[in-house]
């Protein structure tokens, strides 16, 4: 999310330091003024104190200090749309690997372990007054925090334009058959999901990618979640329209013929252990990283303070759970083990028009949300080369390379659980586990008073490091043992 530049430190510092009431009396302000210098816990692990003005100066020019001016309601609705992604469409599929109480018990406690990692991220930011991710990660441990923050940020949105995409190259042939009026078995090269994906990026992603400024593009976020919303609740009403016989219409003749095969393919189950079982966890912790939204989200809040913004973390949390387990829940007791890694696939109905709209209205959504995201890295490569001057020539070059990197990406992935148990295990575990704690432990390990927390956010950094530790091996394991080219469950 673009933000508003501030004034530079030479201008800044030809400006009037305000009166002792507009610094040493804010309640919010994390700085003691002593002999005209800062005593500050975190300042003072980076080097000696300063003087007033310039500390006083570099605070201001790390947060800008930049009134906000959106309300809790709108800031719920934008932290809920940065939380809300393609990985809805991937949770039935964890749930029907898990069973339901184990994908209850995963949802439930990413979700509150989501919410802990806000409120430590949000403690680093009032504890330094940065607003953006990467100056936060520069702040605390240098150029290698900033790296670490920009490859963990730049990896998600990699791995959700790629989601998107994988979408576009799924869905698009069977609207364009249903269009057609073909069945769904019929092939040409118009309907191919690899040639779509390619014209589709090339055809309207690309012009899209080219413009200087995002300008419209920014709105785009809340059709996509309408989207989401409308998907969902075509699911819950698919699921008492679609009866479990018209599955056996899938499975083998021997399923058929046996009367038990039926009742176990049309029963629930609530604990579950396969191959498949190891994407759960990181399939749920891709749905819900939206960490590198919260800062920009907060320096825009209204009268802004930690504990607003943990309130607005809560509702869109908790908002965000209520979906996700409804889509699980509703789509899995619709097609039960039948069901893929992109539920919206499975709705193959070639009569049925609220399943064309549902696809197209997706497609459409995606479609318009990969810019967003590309512009997001994009700059972020940039500002990281220090080339921020506009040159046409190497804005052109850098766009398309990166989007033939993506599109070969797309083409080659098997399926969407790949995508989720990549960036699940690597940028998700980064950005919702370890990065935040690892920035408050850096920011209070001199501070004695705060033990119980520092105790609490070490084991948050080493449940962190275990996730990866033992989900890393597990993908790699499945993808040796199934080669990683079938759907399977």
């Amino acid at each position: 999310m673009p933000f508003k530049a501030g004034l530079e430190l030479t201008e800044l510092q030809n400006m009037t330091v305000p009166e002792d009431d507009n610094i040493s009396n804010d309640s919010n302000d994390f700085t003691e003024v002593e002999n005209g210098q800062i005593n500050s816990k975190f300042i003072s692990d980076r080097e000696s104190r300063r003087s007033l003005t310039n500390s006083h100066l570099e605070k201001k020019k790390c947060d800008e200090y930049i009134p906000g001016t959106t309300s809790l309601g709108m800031s719920v609705f934008n932290l809920s749309n940065a939380i809300m992604g393609s990985g809805i469409l991937g949770l039935a599929f964890a749930l029907a690997n898990t069973g339901i109480l184990l994908f209850l018990l995963l949802l439930v406690s990413v979700t509150l372990l989501s919410i802990y990692s806000i409120y430590l991220l949000l403690v680093c930011s009032k504890e330094t007054g940065c607003m953006v991710y990467e100056k936060l990660g520069e702040q605390v441990f240098g150029t290698p925090g900033k790296m670490i923050v920009f490859g963990s940020t730049s990896l998600q949105n990699v791995g959700a334009m790629l989601s998107y995409l994988f979408i576009v190259k799924n869905e698009l042939p069977s609207a364009i058959k249903f269009l057609m009026g073909e069945k769904e078995t019929f092939s040409a090269w118009y309907v191919d999901g690899r040639i779509l994906v390619v014209i589709v990026t090339f055809g309207i992603i690309l012009p899209l990618c080219l413009l200087k400024n995002l300008g419209y593009l920014g709105y785009t976020s809340g059709f996509s979640l309408s989207c989401m919303v409308f998907f969902l609740i075509v699911v819950i009403y698919k699921k008492f329209q679609i009866p479990c016989y018209e599955l056996e219409l899938n499975a083998t003749s021997s399923m058929l013929s046996n009367s038990s095969a039926h009742e176990h393919m049309c029963k629930p189950k609530y604990v579950i252990f396969n191959s498949k079982t190891v994407y759960a966890l990181p399939t749920i912790a891709f749905a819900f990283v939206c960490h590198p939204s919260v800062l920009p989200i907060y320096s825009e809040l209204k009268d802004r303070s930690q504990k607003k913004m943990q309130l607005v973390s809560n509702i869109s949390f908790f908002a965000m759970f209520v979906m996700y387990f409804m889509t699980a829940i509703f789509g899995y007791l619709t097609f039960y083990d039948n069901v893929q890694s992109d539920l919206l696939h499975k709705y193959q109905s070639k009569d049925d028009i609220l399943i064309l709209t549902v696809r197209l209205a997706v497609i459409v959504a995606v479609i318009l949300t990969v810019p967003v995201l590309f512009f997001t890295v994009r700059s972020s490569l940039f500002e990281l080369a220090r080339k921020t001057k506009f040159d046409l020539c190497r804005h052109v070059v850098v766009t398309f390379v990166l989007l033939v990197i993506i599109n070969l990406l797309v083409i080659f992935i098997p399926t969407m659980k790949d995508i989720f148990g990549v960036v699940g295990v690597t940028s998700a575990n980064m950005l919702i586990f370890i990065l935040p704690s690892s920035l408050y432990l850096k920011i209070t390990h001199q501070d004695g008073a705060k033990l119980t927390q520092r105790i609490w956010a070490s084991l948050f950094l080493a449940l962190g490091i275990m996730f990866s530790l033992v989900s890393i091996p597990l993908v790699i394991y499945d993808w040796v043992q199934s080669g990683g080219s079938a759907e399977g469950h």
